[in-house]
């Protein structure tokens, strides 16, 4: 039982794992965050993260929870019916391949995520909700509302590989034939032009911080620790961040932003359904933003509509989704906050490459 933050990944990268055919997570998504990145910080890394893990939902958000319910192709539920679901799941004891992004920031941290990479609205909405954690699930929906009411708008700069062909991904039939056991036995009325922007932030300096704009930011989000050592594949993609992108990347002319969001699993909460074409092992980055320009009510519109997954089919022309392989952002607003699977991270440039198939996810 994990005693304080990052608690779970010291254990994790100390542990005799042959003790172990699995190691299952009860909690929200932060948790099995800080295993993901303790088995990436061993030694014998290449090995250790080929322990299947299982997740049993237990925190506020539970998106990977709620991801693999969706890919069992079973009806959406929530809180005790989501725990059931993953509970049979579970004792299926299927193990399916599971991508993992590798994440660089300015820090010089490599951190490795399962879930998403996000900056503006949908990371404002994560840390600054912490408040309303009370009310479980919930806690997104008024953190939303609070946010709506003071839309921000942050300037940065966004670049991406796209993906060659999208036709040669994994289908979902290809995904789930992979599976082992490992146990003995629109509508355009959504989006209208904006009268109520607020006014952009402009850099006035080259420190950059986090900062939610309120006193009541969550203590329990600290940035997340530096690593022993940087271990796991290479980032073949990646130029260092103090270089260019690579000439044949897309540079998004656009500099104004509302939210950036990076998903590779279906689920950005139980109830959030945000990148419905996502699958485990896809090797796929869905890239999501939202242009400077959108009014509230049309955001509004586009975060209802996600409840399904609808949201991408509202020709909105705000609303930008892009499959890519690769991505980097450099935020120019000198505040604001970055999250890496819904923690908190050090606020500045960052950039991220998907490893296909890299770890190992019991999933039905």
């Amino acid at each position: 039982m994990p005693k304080r933050q990052n608690h779970a990944r010291e254990l994790v990268r100390e542990a005799d794992l042959s003790q172990w055919d699995a190691l299952v997570i009860m909690s929200g998504d932060g948790l099995l965050f800080e295993v993901v990145n303790g088995l990436m910080e061993r030694e014998d890394w290449e090995e250790a993260i080929q322990t299947p893990l299982g997740v049993l939902p237990g925190g506020s958000g539970n998106a990977l929870a709620a991801s693999i319910h969706h890919y069992s192709g079973l009806q959406a539920v929530s809180s005790e019916e989501l725990l059931i679901s993953c509970g049979f799941i579970l004792c299926k004891g299927l193990v399916s391949r599971l991508d993992l992004t590798s994440v660089h920031l300015a820090s010089s941290q490599r951190l490795f995520s399962f879930l998403s990479l996000a900056w503006g609205f949908v990371a404002d909405v994560d840390i600054e909700s912490e408040k309303y954690r009370h009310v479980g699930a919930a806690r997104f929906t008024v953190g939303t509302l609070v946010r709506l009411a003071s839309l921000r708008v942050y300037r940065g700069k966004l670049a991406y590989l796209p993906i060659e062909n999208p036709m040669s991904q994994p289908s979902l039939v290809d995904s789930t034939a992979a599976f082992s056991n490992i146990f003995p036995q629109s509508n355009s009325d959504y989006c209208y032009p904006s009268n109520d922007l607020h006014q952009v932030s402009h850099l006035e300096s080259h420190t950059l911080q986090n900062s939610s704009n309120s006193n009541n930011t969550p203590k329990s989000k600290h940035s997340i620790p530096s690593p022993l050592s940087v271990l796991g594949p290479r980032d073949f993609l990646l130029n260092p961040l103090n270089q260019p992108v690579p000439a044949h990347w897309t540079v998004v002319q656009d500099e104004n932003f509302v939210l950036v969001v990076a998903m590779y699993q279906s689920h950005l909460a139980e109830d959030m359904l945000a990148a419905p074409a996502s699958r485990l092992d896809d090797g796929i980055i869905h890239l999501i933003y939202v242009k400077a320009g959108i009014s509230r009510r049309s955001l509004l519109r586009l975060f209802l509509a996600m409840e399904k997954g609808g949201h991408l089919n509202t020709n909105c022309p705000h609303v930008v989704y892009v499959k890519v392989k690769a991505l980097r952002l450099e935020p120019y607003s000198p505040n604001g906050i970055i999250t890496v699977d819904g923690e908190l991270v050090d606020y500045g440039p960052v950039q991220a490459q998907i490893h296909g198939t890299l770890a190992r996810l019991i999933a039905g």
